[in-house]
């Protein structure tokens, strides 16, 4: 029992990371899954699997991938992702709790779930805002090409989340470290900018 809990926290972990950067591909891939008897889902979270949830988790999936790779646009859905990602997060982790009653296992979810994916998706806004300064001139090719290489990793995360979910988790802690990484180096760069330009004034 225990140690199917932790394979369970394990893939809640790794779906989880992947909705940081994606919110409805791993809602569809999980929903698709549970549709087809391949996991196992919680009987709290079990409308993922419905029918009518699958087409806008595929409608949205779509949506999501195209409009990412325009500019300006990837902007305003991470504005909007912000919000949307956490929850994700904790219904992908939820569901995969099978042998939990509906609060633990939204709780739980809460912290492996809803957490980490609000760590990614907040450590991949700032790779983004730094891309945009980086290629200004370029139409704003450095986010098309950061958006791509999103696609290719949370695509191989769900994948090693079902075939090798305790490897999965291991890449998940490194992406939501390097994410963490990020937030402090861009503090610590925005803390230095307001200190250099108030030390004019100051003087």
């Amino acid at each position: 029992m225990s140690m199917e809990l932790g394979i369970q926290i394990a893939m809640g972990l790794s779906v989880a990371a992947c909705a940081g950067l994606r919110a409805f591909l791993p809602l569809l891939v999980v929903g698709l899954l549970g549709r087809f008897g391949y996991l196992e889902l919680n009987p709290a979270f079990a409308f993922l699997s419905r029918t009518d949830a699958l087409i806008v988790f595929g409608l949205a999936t779509v949506v999501e991938l195209l409009a990412d790779k325009v500019v300006v646009v990837d902007h305003f859905l991470d504005g909007i992702a912000t919000f949307i990602r956490p929850v994700a997060g904790t219904l992908l982790a939820g569901s995969l709790l099978t042998h939990l009653d509906p609060l633990p296992a939204a709780t739980l979810a809460l912290v492996v779930g809803g957490a980490p994916a609000l760590t990614v998706h907040a450590g991949k806004s700032m790779a983004r805002y730094k891309a945009s300064l980086l290629t200004p001139l370029h139409g704003g090719l450095g986010n098309t090409a950061l958006s791509i290489g999103e696609d290719a990793v949370s695509g191989l995360g769900l994948w090693l989340a079902v075939v090798a979910p305790v490897f999965a988790a291991l890449l998940a802690l490194v992406l939501i470290g390097f994410a963490v990484w990020l937030l402090v180096h861009f503090a610590t760069v925005w803390k230095r900018w307001l200190a250099g330009r108030r030390s004019p004034e100051a003087g």
